[in-house]
This record gives structure tokens, C-alpha cells and sequence, in this order.
């Protein structure tokens, strides 16, 4: 007896009939465009998923790979005349997936039960195990390893990934960021800054860089410590009840320390894939009679923090002799097909003094990272990114600005990887950096 499907069933039917099959999606579908298979096309999964929704087919193993072979970019959305909602679309297909347990193996199950349900719902234990990590790489143990070829004992699934291993930082957000940061004159503005659990492990930098670039802007910033997960990872792998319950815990934390979310302006985050889905907690929580109304207040006052500055109008940093060196920036998809923030990261980048800018062919073409894409199907991911590395290398930049924690750790081991000397930074680290150097010059 088949599991009837919750999600996509209990959609509204009008989302799944906006897309009026045209194919413009098409040529924007990295998978497509790969495959040229109808089936790995945002048209042919739409198909798929409104006969499900309709009851004309069932959620099969074929259905479940299908869905996670899927990016989830989202660059059919902006190529779409017709407005579809991709996104709420892919995410009910997931839970569905999920839910009827069609791609059920041990390894699957086992690993989707320690990272998604137990480490990345525990911020204390997603530290400890960053720690550890922080502690093999610092101490020279991975050197010795890879270079005794140890890696070769590993399972093959494993031995693939181990390369992609991010670097952890010795100090996390908490411990480079105050609780309350005020400017020197009066505030203009009060926010909430959203760390992240991979940003806050792999680069708490980028977020002390953000809270500086908002006090330089005018902002008396609130930063709770030790945050939980935002719950996209949960969302965009059909875990959709421990994504809802990651919500409430944010939503819970940023009222404890600031106050209630009244009292802010603005939510603060900086990563793409993350802003993505925090966007979207009125949607998530809606017909939670606790939280519902918390939620749309929380969803009205999230902002990117490009997006941020644009809206008061960012300080430009004094002029300097500094010339920066050949800069060219990756859209990440969430930012910009997600979000559709494309502009605004430009503008920052611009304002920069001696900023020396060139445009990324394919710029938004995703990089392959995508979640856990790159742990998921390798193999495509891998194609991905080796686009990504040619069309930066055309470029001849020598940094590529991007504002997506997951496209910066697939950038970085990419270009380790081929021994690109590239370096992989946040459009708000370039900003930091610029501000500080006027601050040194003026002393």
C-alpha cells in the first residue's frame, strides 16, 4: 500500500499551475543542459510533481532521484515569464520523498540521521566536532595523512569528499563579536546579525568583517551567541517539520537577546543559500498559532546585508593609493535567482577605492556546491565546478568575490585542487578591509 504524499498534495494547486511549459527554462538548467534529457529539466520535474500533486502518480525511487539530481539553483525562476514558484514546489517534492521513503538505504539513512537530525540541530555539537576537526588540521595530522595516502583506506564515498574538507577557524563568531557593537556617534539604525553554523565555524571572519561594516554604517548591531542552524539544509532535504522547529529556535533566540524583534530594523544575514530560506519563515511557519504572526514580523525584517546597505545607503570608503587586484564576482544562486540581489553586491564592490572590477563570464551559473550537492552527486558537481575555475581563469582575476559560504568552500578546494592562486572572499571583507585601511591612513 503506497503512502498517499502530504506536501505536494496539500499545496496550493496554482503554484503548480503557473508554468505554461514554453521552455525558456531550459537553456538556464545546468542539469539540462548537460543531460538535454526533458526529465532533468525544471519543465519535466514540474510535470512530474503536479501528477503526484494530482494523484495520477505515485512518489517512486525514480521520482526521489530525479528531485535530488535537481540543483535547486533556482535559475528557472528568473528565467520564468510566467512567474513560477519553483522553490516551494521543490522543497514539498522533497518532503514527499522523505516522507514515503522511497530512496531508504542504511548508509543514506545513517548519514542523513547524524548530520541533519542530530549535529546540525545542536550548535554545541556541530562546534565540539568543528574543534576536533580545528585541531587535525592545525596540528599537521591531514598533512601526514595525505601525504602516507591514508585517505586510500577510506570507503570511496569518503575518499571523494575528504578534499573538500572546509578549513576551521580557531575563533568563532561568539568569540569575535560582542553581544551589543555601537558605532562612536549615535546610532541610526538597531539590527540583528545572523552568524550561521558553517559560516560560524569555517568563516567567522566574513561575519566579524559584517558587523564592522554595519557599525561603520551607522548601526548599533545585536549578535546572540552560539546560534542554532537556520534550518535551510533541513528545508532544501525535505526534513520540513525539523526545518519549521530550526525557525522557532532562531526566532526565539534573536527576541531573548534584542528585546523582540520590534525593537530591531533590520535582520541581518550574510549568507546566500541561508537569506534564501530565512526570507521565507512567515511561509514555513504559517498556521503556527504561537509563531505565526512572530514569523511574518521575523520574515518582513530579514535582509541580506547587501541589500541592507543599498537600502541606507552605504558610507563610502576614504579615498587610498591602494589598488586592489583584478576582482571578478560569482552570483551565488540564492543571491541572486533566490533573492534576486544582483545589483547591489556590484555597488558595494564599486565603492571600493582602487577597486578593479571584471565580469565573470557565466557569472551566474552555479559552481556545483548547491548544499550538500557536491557530497550528493559528485560527479555533476565536479563538471560544475571545473566550468566555474575556466571561466574564472579567462577572467585572469585574481580574487573572485562571493557571498555564499557553501560556493566559497567548493571555490577554494577547486582551486586547490588545480592550483589556481586565486583568493575566494566575501563582497563585505572587501568592503572591511577598505574601511580599515582609511582608518589607518587618517591616524
Amino acid at each position: 500500500m503506497s503512502v498517499k504524499p502530504l506536501y505536494l498534495a496539500q499545496l496550493d494547486f496554482s503554484i503548480l499551475q503557473q508554468c505554461i511549459h514554453c521552455g525558456m527554462c531550459l537553456p538556464t538548467c545546468p542539469t539540462y543542459d548537460e543531460t538535454k534529457l526533458e526529465r532533468n529539466s525544471p519543465r519535466g520535474r514540474i510535470a512530474l510533481m503536479r501528477s503526484i500533486a494530482e494523484g495520477k502518480l505515485e512518489v517512486t525511487p525514480a521520482f526521489g532521484e530525479e528531485l535530488y539530481f535537481c540543483l535547486g539553483c533556482l535559475a528557472c525562476e528568473t528565467a520564468c515569464p510566467a512567474g513560477v514558484a519553483y522553490a516551494p514546489m521543490f522543497e514539498a517534492a522533497r518532503g514527499d520523498i522523505e516522507d514515503t521513503r522511497v530512496l531508504q538505504n542504511p548508509r543514506r539513512d545513517w548519514v542523513r540521521a547524524i548530520a541533519l537530525r542530530l549535529i546540525f540541530t545542536r550548535p554545541w555539537l556541530l562546534r565540539a566536532l568543528g574543534r576536533m576537526l580545528r585541531w587535525y588540521q592545525a596540528s599537521g595530522g591531514e598533512a601526514l595523512v595525505r601525504r602516507l595516502k591514508l585517505t586510500e583506506l577510506l570507503p570511496r564515498f569518503l575518499r571523494d569528499l575528504e578534499p573538500l574538507t572546509p578549513r576551521v577557524k580557531r575563533d568563532f563568531s561568539d568569540t569575535l563579536i560582542g553581544e551589543h557593537e555601537l558605532p562612536e556617534e549615535p546610532p541610526r539604525y538597531r539590527v540583528g546579525m545572523l552568524t550561521g553554523c558553517v559560516q560560524d565555524l569555517v568563516y567567522p571572519d566574513v561575519n566579524r568583517d559584517t558587523v564592522e561594516v554595519l557599525v561603520a554604517n551607522g548601526c548599533h548591531v545585536v549578535t546572540p551567541g552560539a546560534q542554532p542552524c537556520c534550518g535551510s539544509l533541513h528545508a532544501h532535504n525535505g526534513e520540513l517539520e525539523w526545518a519549521a522547529e530550526m525557525a522557532r529556535r532562531n526566532i526565539d533566540m534573536m527576541e531573548r537577546v534584542a528585546g523582540g524583534l520590534e525593537t530591531l530594523d533590520a535582520i541581518i544575514t550574510n549568507a546566500a543559500g541561508c537569506g534564501s530560506h530565512l526570507k521565507h519563515y512567515d511561509a514555513l511557519l504559517a498556521g503556527d498559532l504561537r509563531y505565526e504572526k512572530k514569523a511574518r514580523l521575523w520574515s518582513s525584517k530579514l535582509k541580506d546585508i547587501h541589500e541592507w546597505l543599498a537600502l541606507i545607503g552605504p558610507v563610502t570608503p576614504p579615498p587610498s593609493d591602494h589598488k586592489e587586484p583584478l576582482t571578478t564576482y560569482h552570483e551565488a544562486c540564492h543571491l541572486c535567482h533566490g533573492q534576486k540581489i544582483s545589483r547591489q553586491p556590484r555597488e558595494i564592490l564599486k565603492l571600493i577605492p582602487g577597486m578593479n572590477l571584471v565580469e565573470l563570464p557565466e557569472a551566474t551559473w552555479c559552481c556545483g556546491s548547491a548544499g550538500i550537492y557536491n557530497i550528493t552527486q559528485p560527479e555533476m558537481s565536479a563538471k560544475l565546478l571545473a566550468r566555474k575555475l575556466k571561466n574564472i581563469e579567462k577572467t585572469g582575476a585574481q580574487v573572485v568575490a562571493s557571498a555564499n559560504p557553501g560556493c566559497c568552500v567548493q571555490l577554494e578546494a577547486g582551486a586547490r585542487a588545480a592550483r589556481q592562486p586565486i583568493e575566494i572572499a566575501h563582497p563585505i571583507t572587501l568592503l572591511a578591509r577598505a574601511y580599515r585601511r582609511g582608518k589607518k591612513d587618517e591616524s
